[in-house]
């Protein structure tokens, strides 16, 4: 956009990355544009249920527990996708979708089209004209991208039961933005907004069904009516509480409760504190009703050490998988661990919990906290964790600890291949994923609150 001046630009995203990564862009550069997303997946369907690339993973895992034959596992990849778009439950990309609409940079409707839906195109054709709209009228990207706007996607997210991936890209945005907004604000908006969306990976529908269901303008109209977000300007020309006025609601749709009768009574994500998590951890909440978990640290200092465990029958139900050097400077570049989260799944664990310096996929669910920092990588506490140590999550008392004495262990990084090329840039640059994983310099200092 720099290099050729462009007077104003449509980003076209498509799956999980790309989509905080248009909002990003636009952020930074400040100019006319908007945002339209490629659309979910329609769902796969074996033996008469409909699934998605979640049961894919979860397939594996029953597989190599013995319980899924080959030609299960067969039927089950060959059709979990049958088409184009991205993976279709309230996953990252489509919790980043309904995340940018409800900010105002993406037009209301248009990402919640489904990507071979016949009413793509037109959405696509719209997307054009108000691109060209904003343009004439000089409407830039931070005359949208606010601290109400960011606010207003962080509730959304909490409402649909959205990926835990989101915190860290809300607050990447914010970041290039120059906008003060931080972990602890996407917690309080979890903390006053419960679960009113039946959603894939906890619950029942996928992302077509919604759109189907009355899409994120009912969303947004049920969020409005009970007062958990603000108006704003959006790339429509028109209010958000104005588009949303326009929600219109199938008989007897089921995806999308309200308020009086949440599908889970808190939201979908905390952010914990501990001496194991100095600046903070996300853990997961929507598909779950647990509220504490102690048991012995697992102890792995890579996702495939870890997945190797849990495929050999080595995990132990009551364990603490805790996936290391998986950070933004570790990895580099924070992988997902929906491999193991899967498997667990598959394998019909029903007492395990996992904590990374890593992410998660938004597909993944469980007892599960991620964006631990300081990283490993960085000699942060979960570096010094042994094997055996006693691990303690509260979710109501938002603390992640060891019951160890961590002041006398030396950090001791395992041997691993240096970094190259990009990924080295990467790794010197980047920041915690407490502010948002960024490789600017000097970003807005992240909202952390001080551990106990």
């Amino acid at each position: 956009m720099e290099g050729h001046q462009l007077d104003g630009v449509i980003c076209i995203v498509g799956c999980d990355k790309t989509i905080p990564a248009a909002a990003m862009a636009l952020a930074r550069m400040d100019i006319p544009g908007l945002v339209l997303y490629g659309g979910t997946i329609m769902p796969g369907v074996v033996g008469g249920k409909e699934i998605s690339i979640q049961e894919v993973f979860e397939a594996i895992g029953a597989h190599g527990a013995g319980t899924l034959d080959d030609e299960g596992l067969k039927a089950v990849e060959s059709a979990a996708c049958p088409g184009a778009g991205a993976c279709g439950g309230q996953f990252t990309a489509n919790t980043m979708a309904m995340a940018l609409s409800v900010m105002g940079v993406s037009p209301m409707g248009a990402n919640d089209v489904p990507a071979v839906h016949p009413d793509k195109k037109g959405e696509a054709e719209r997307c054009g004209r108000l691109a060209v709209e904003l343009t004439v009228k000089g409407l830039n990207a931070r005359q949208f991208i606010t601290r109400d706007s960011l606010i207003n996607a962080a509730v959304a997210v909490s409402a649909s039961g959205g990926s835990t991936n989101a915190v860290m890209h809300l607050t990447a945005i914010a970041a290039e933005a120059g906008v003060d907004f931080g972990i602890e604000d996407c917690h309080a908006a979890c903390e006053r907004t419960p679960v009113i969306c039946d959603l894939k990976p906890g619950g029942r529908f996928l992302a077509s069904h919604l759109f189907f269901a009355g899409g994120t303008r009912l969303v947004t109209k049920r969020l409005a009516e009970a007062g958990k977000i603000v108006d704003a300007p959006t790339v429509s020309g028109r209010a958000l509480f104005e588009e949303a006025s326009e929600a219109a609601e199938p008989k007897g749709q089921e995806v999308i409760t309200d308020f009086t009768r949440p599908a889970m009574a808190r939201g979908s994500y905390a952010v914990l504190y501990g001496n194991l998590a100095p600046e903070g951890a996300v853990i997961k909440l929507a598909g779950h009703e647990i509220e504490s978990f102690e048991g012995p640290a697992r102890v792995f200092d890579s996702e495939e050490a870890a997945f190797d465990a849990v495929q050999n029958g080595k995990i132990n139900e009551g364990d603490v998988l805790i996936i290391r050097y998986e950070g933004p400077k570790g990895g580099p570049g924070m992988r997902e661990m929906l491999q193991v989260t899967a498997a667990l799944k598959g394998r019909s664990y029903k007492d395990v919990a996992l904590i990374t310096d890593g992410r998660f996929s938004g597909a993944s669910y469980g007892f599960v906290a991620g964006h631990v920092s300081p990283e490993a990588a960085v000699g942060g506490p979960v570096a010094l964790v042994r094997e055996g140590d006693t691990i303690r999550i509260n979710v109501k008392g938002r603390s992640i600890d060891v019951k160890a004495d961590l002041s006398g262990r030396k950090f001791e990084p395992p041997a691993r291949p240096a970094a190259h090329g990009v990924f080295a840039k990467y790794a010197a640059l980047v920041s915690s994923a407490s502010q948002g994983a960024v490789t600017i310099p000097n970003p807005p200092p992240a909202q952390i609150r001080e551990a106990k």
